[in-house]
């Protein structure tokens, strides 16, 4: 009674909305306030951004050949679009998870020696892209972020979400379920970007594996519902990006390319319907405009 009453007498002197109400006086885990926080509408931070997943295996892994074509096309776009490039980890990472699941580490653990290796790359980005004044930005320097996409149109971060030691056990397995395609991922919805890319080695989703199944068929836009359902054995993109695609509020479509095939990125970027794109059900329609 005396909590109730000290509420509100802070309540009744103070400018609230009802929403404010609810939270001072409500659990957190009420359904009914946690939909009345649905009713808020939604601010895209940086709403022109288009956040660039350059794969690890498929793309850094390749060296020269593939690598610097990339440079040269992303630097080409540095006038006419504003990127966050994020890096994934590829076969170091492979290997490393190998030795420490061999050596009985959690994933925890596992995800701290991913992010390393993720780190890695993006350093290596870092420095074929710093003649142009493009840097490299952890997680903890998000804050500077925006200004450095004003001043120089391009940032880079490693891939990997900043959860380490705190990563969720996968349901089966002890790999960690929330790698860089889901932090890269993560990063777009949080500031409402454009666009979400991921440039990978293949011209998109296929039904299988196309470097093993030579009758693997193309998949050229689908739902996010259709995919899941689908219950493909191999995907372009990890699980964890379809279950978060189905509660975003700003990213309803995601698209892939191919990396290796010049002029690619430039098209994306543009909104041309190359590679693959997955879309929310419900946003097929506004993503096809």
């Amino acid at each position: 009674m005396r909590a109730g009453g000290l509420m509100h007498d802070i309540s009744k002197g103070a400018v609230v909305t009802s929403l404010a109400e609810q939270l001072l006086r409500g659990s957190l885990s009420d359904t009914a306030l946690m939909q009345a926080t649905e009713l808020s509408p939604n601010f895209a931070i940086l709403p022109w951004v288009n956040v660039v997943k350059i794969g690890g295996q498929s793309i850094m892994d390749r060296g020269r050949q593939a690598v610097y074509p990339l440079i040269d096309e992303i630097v080409a776009n540095l006038k006419h679009h504003k990127m966050i490039l994020g890096t994934g980890a590829g076969t170091r990472a492979r290997h490393i998870y190998s030795l420490a699941i061999d050596l009985g580490l959690p994933t925890g653990a596992l995800t701290v020696l991913g992010t390393a290796v993720a780190w890695q790359n993006a350093q290596m980005l870092h420095y074929l892209l710093a003649q142009h004044g493009i840097p490299f930005i952890e997680p903890e320097g998000f804050s500077t972020l925006p200004h450095y996409l004003m001043e120089r149109n391009a940032v880079i971060c490693q891939g990997m979400p900043p959860y380490k030691l705190w990563e969720e056990n996968p349901t089966v397995g002890r790999i960690p379920p929330q790698r860089t395609d889901t932090g890269c991922f993560l990063v777009a919805e949080v500031f409402g970007a454009r666009k979400m890319i991921y440039v990978k080695d293949e011209d998109g989703l296929h039904t299988a594996d196309p470097k093993k199944d030579k009758q693997a068929k193309h998949i050229a836009r689908i739902s996010v519902e259709e995919l899941i359902a689908l219950d493909l054995q191999d995907l372009i993109v990890e699980r964890a990006v379809l279950d978060l695609m189905l509660a975003a509020r700003y990213i309803r479509e995601i698209q892939f390319i191919n990396g290796l095939k010049p002029g690619q990125l430039t098209a994306a970027l543009r909104g041309e319907p190359v590679g693959t794109v997955i879309y929310r059900d419900g946003a097929g329609a506004e993503a096809g405009k």
